[in-house]
């Protein structure tokens, strides 16, 4: 071979290779991609958004690790997360495919908050949380499983959540009623702003703070087909 040539093959893999390695270092440090595959977080997020994640924002992780090396923001109230789920084997024999699966909820409870849900409606540390962001497509309020009058007491999270779907028919009034849950030291709850059609911390408990792989940022790009861009919605910051 030509060594002007072997000089210039040479000289485009150096090229490929240090460009694979800076996305590589940037996916693990700096943002990722992450497309929406559900309706949980409408009117929001839309099926088919694709936003960019600061991996950043809550700090800088181990590779190949969950542990953090340098803490940046914790998560606050109301920011949009992207978390692994917190799949269990037992609890989640039946959905297989939810291992090592991201989700994107929004942050309703912080580390030391009580969490309180009545005929829909969130009460974090006694006061009624809600905003624009919030949707209800189902008029319909399930009957509260809570006896009239009970005491305000902290439940422990262990002999309430049990993964269950909220379809089901044992589970069906979480969707609607929880009683005052205490969030633990490291932990988050979460809920999807489609209210009454997210599967969420009311069903399957908190989101570890190691868990929690970055903030949802902007939407970079947005389609339900090749023929079919939503052009408006390119460009938006996520709140």
């Amino acid at each position: 071979m030509n060594p002007r040539w072997l000089k210039t093959l040479k000289e485009y893999v150096e090229a490929l290779l240090v460009a694979v390695v800076l996305a590589l270092i940037i996916r693990a440090f700096v943002v990722q991609a992450f497309k929406i595959p559900t309706g949980s977080m409408l009117e929001t997020l839309q099926i088919g958004d694709q936003l960019l994640v600061s991996k950043f924002h809550y700090g800088l992780k181990m590779p190949f690790s969950d542990r953090i090396l340098v803490d940046v923001y914790e998560p606050q109230h109301g920011d949009i997360v992207v978390f692994e789920y917190p799949f269990d084997e037992k609890l989640d024999s039946s959905r297989p495919t939810l291992k090592d699966v991201d989700f994107v909820k929004r942050i309703v409870g912080v580390p030391g908050d009580t969490v309180e849900i009545r005929a829909k409606e969130v009460y974090v540390n006694g006061k009624h949380v809600t905003g624009p962001y919030v949707q209800h497509t189902m008029a319909d309020i399930e009957p509260s499983p809570l006896p009239e009058g009970h005491p305000d007491v902290t439940v422990d999270p262990k002999t309430y959540f049990d993964h269950c779907e909220s379809a089901s028919a044992p589970c069906s009034a979480k969707r609607d009623w929880m009683p005052k849950i205490t969030v633990p030291e490291g932990k988050y709850f979460c809920m999807g702003d489609n209210r009454d059609e997210s599967f969420d911390s009311r069903f399957w408990g908190f989101v570890d703070r190691s868990a929690i792989k970055g903030k949802a940022m902007i939407i970079y790009w947005s389609w339900t087909s090749p023929t079919h861009i939503r052009w408006e919605r390119i460009g938006r910051l996520l709140h």
